[in-house]
């Protein structure tokens, strides 16, 4: 259960990120965001590898498929987090971004990176068969959704004074088909720069 608690515990941490960059504090967001990340790290670690996790019975293709999707996720995760959102403004500098980032996945629904987290805790999941996984995946899950309406709630509006236009234009978790032609839109116009 030590796995169990270390990620919730890292998604409370994720709540005071929010509330450091919406007051600017400084070193605020690094500090919390290393601790964030490490807490969950490790719960991830413990969960998968950890000291007496046992493995439920699974095809190996299944468990192939969950080591097919994993990177698939971070690849994704990492796409929305760390190239589409301005790197120092989102993640070093005190305060919050200077613009609203509605384009790419983040015109595919507002919070792109809680299906890519629940996508790569499935993948693990699948890939590892941990019975302490098994556990940990719907309460992690539920509490990023939850981290994702607090944000989209209370946070966000705060930040970005065009919020409620995007919360108009973009489904919160579920892509619409609407929603899906203006990611992909904006994406080739990406690359055709």
């Amino acid at each position: 259960m030590v796995a169990l608690v270390s990620g919730v515990l890292a998604f409370l941490v994720a709540y005071l990120w929010n509330w450091a960059s919406l007051k600017k504090v400084a070193w605020g967001k690094q500090v919390i965001a290393l601790l964030g990340f490490a807490l969950h790290g490790y719960a991830i670690y413990a969960a998968c590898w950890g000291v007496g996790v046992d493995r439920f019975a699974l095809p190996a293709a299944v468990s192939w498929l969950g080591w097919s999707l994993l990177p698939v996720s971070a690849i994704l995760l990492i796409y929305s987090w760390f190239i589409e959102l301005p790197v120092s403004k989102t993640y070093v500098k005190p305060g919050v971004g200077s613009q609203l980032v509605t384009t790419g996945t983040w015109a595919l629904t507002r919070h792109p990176g809680v299906l890519w987290y629940a996508l790569g805790l499935i993948a693990l999941l699948l890939a590892t068969r941990s019975t302490v996984l098994l556990i940990c995946v719907p309460v992690w899950i539920v509490m990023n959704i939850i981290y994702g309406v607090m944000e989209d709630v209370y946070f966000f509006p705060r930040m970005f004074p065009d919020y409620p236009q995007y919360k108009q234009q973009t489904p919160m978790l579920i892509p619409t088909r609407r929603s899906i032609a203006a990611c992909l839109k904006t994406l080739r116009a990406k690359e055709a720069l």
